[in-house]
């Protein structure tokens, strides 16, 4: 999965599998998680997100299953 960078002072970089709907978001700790279940549309408001770090709280962590990477 292609890791697209960021600027956000909590995630560094966020990918998207289309074919399966997986979402992986790489932080700036080193750790990452994938999110199953995405939309795309999610995808692409993450990426265009002001706040990257806000949308993803507000939108993403509680919103779809997750497991770390």
């Amino acid at each position: 999965m292609e890791m697209i960078p960021v600027d956000s002072s909590n995630l560094a970089a966020i990918g998207y599998n289309a074919e399966n709907g997986t979402l992986k978001i790489q932080f700036n700790n080193g750790r990452a998680y994938e999110y199953y279940g995405v939309p795309e549309s999610e995808f692409d408001n993450l990426l265009n997100a002001s706040s990257k770090g806000q949308y993803a709280n507000q939108n993403i962590y509680k919103a779809y299953s997750q497991s770390e990477v």
